[in-house]
């Protein structure tokens, strides 16, 4: 859960220099821990903790704070490196990774304890530790909702962020999943394209031909960028696609929250395609390339189901094949029934409909059969990541460090 604190201009300079020193000591922890391969927070307690208390002036629970969040970057890094996220061994990214140590931005966030940060919801006020002493009355402000939310099922760590100014607490909340819909009475099918992002079998699109015309305008600045390539076009490149994926990631969110939304509202399930491989099973030509593969449809996946959960609603995955070919109204199969990108007409029975909704249609129809034959939800447990404003636990914190590995 998100609140926006609204601090003093000497409390913000406070919150500042506390992030900063924070910061500092953790990447000199780091330092210390990648010298010495000791990268587990008891271990590097030894070697860092009475230095870091006396140079920084920190007190002890931020102290352990700092190492701990340096040796959390180090397993993330871990993580990132046996999935094969920086690329192979040996490879340019790899070894710019894992040939120095993880360094924290100045304003990085930084994770907080109870002991360190106390909350007064009912006043909207909390109480933080600063290097420049405890600072109380720090004012905060968040919908009734949220305030709900934080007074049932606020949990652990909080994240301090500063972002474009402007100061965060990403506090964690322990929210229960509502009891799971065993008995829908029907499926909502959710077809995945390029052109129409989501088509429902309600017949709503969403993310159409006006998201792609905005997709077009990136993705022509972004190659125009890349023949410059000059350090400016190289700045501009990694701000531009930072700023493409949280547009992404924001619209997935959108239409995730509605799909979900409108299956609950009518005690239906949903209905989606099972897209694992998808890009190894398709062959493209070289202009359709960059479209086919410039949509993170894994992530929309894993919004919808993380959000199916916690709201009860179940999820099942079903094969795509020859969605797009069968009519829904008779069943027949035929390449040639799909007219157009748009249009289908059944060269059996003549039906005629949008191509996007009438497989939306045969895949709510795939689902209720699985359903019906005992198949269960595929909606898996909420993440840890904050992939759907669930359950953050050092996400801000986390993030930070994996940019900090990749040098970003």
């Amino acid at each position: 859960m998100q609140v926006r604190l609204l601090p003093t201009s000497e409390q913000a300079v406070a919150l500042e220099a506390t992030l900063r020193a924070c910061n500092e000591a953790a990447t000199w922890a780091s330092g210390v821990a990648f010298e010495k391969n000791v990268k587990n927070n008891f271990a590097l307690r030894e070697h860092t903790y009475h230095q870091i208390k006396a140079r920084w002036g920190l007190g002890a629970q931020a102290a352990q704070r700092v190492i701990k969040k340096a040796c959390d970057a180090y397993a993330t890094l871990k993580s990132a490196l046996k999935a094969g996220n920086l690329g192979r061994p040996g490879s340019k990214r790899y070894r710019r990774a894992v040939e120095k140590p993880v360094a924290f931005r100045p304003q990085g966030a930084q994770p907080y304890d109870d002991r360190m940060l106390s909350w007064q919801i009912d006043q909207r006020r909390i109480s933080i530790w600063t290097t420049a002493g405890r600072m109380r009355d720090v004012a905060f402000t968040a919908a009734p909702e949220q305030l709900a939310t934080l007074a049932l099922h606020r949990k652990g760590e909080s994240d301090l962020v500063c972002r474009d100014g402007m100061w965060f607490l990403n506090a964690t909340c322990d929210v229960p999943d509502a009891a799971p819909n065993n008995e829908p009475v029907d499926f909502l099918g959710v077809d995945l394209g390029i052109i129409n992002i989501a088509t429902t079998s309600d017949g709503q699109i969403m993310a159409g031909r006006e998201l792609n015309r905005i997709r077009a305008r990136e993705r022509t600045l972004r190659t125009k960028l890349q023949k410059k390539n000059t350090p400016s076009a190289r700045r501009r490149l990694k701000k531009r696609r930072r700023k493409e994926a949280r547009r992404a990631r924001d619209i997935n969110h959108k239409i995730a929250k509605h799909v979900v939304v409108e299956a609950e509202r009518t005690a239906r399930g949903i209905a989606l395609e099972d897209l694992t491989g998808i890009r190894e099973r398709v062959r493209l030509r070289k202009p359709q390339r960059a479209t086919h593969s410039s949509w993170s449809f894994a992530q929309l996946g894993q919004f919808i189901a993380c959000k199916a959960r916690r709201a009860g609603v179940p999820v099942v995955h079903v094969d795509p094949a020859y969605t797009s070919r069968t009519c829904a109204e008779c069943g027949h199969i035929d390449k040639a029934n799909r007219v157009s990108q748009a249009r289908f007409a059944c060269r059996s029975c003549g039906f005629v409909d949008h191509a996007d909704r009438n497989s939306s249609r045969n895949i709510r129809a795939k689902a209720w059969v699985l359903w019906r034959r005992g198949a269960h939800s595929t909606a898996p447990a909420p993440l840890l990541e904050p992939a759907c404003g669930a359950g953050r636990k050092r996400s801000t914190t986390a993030s930070g460090a994996r940019c900090a590995s990749l040098g970003l």
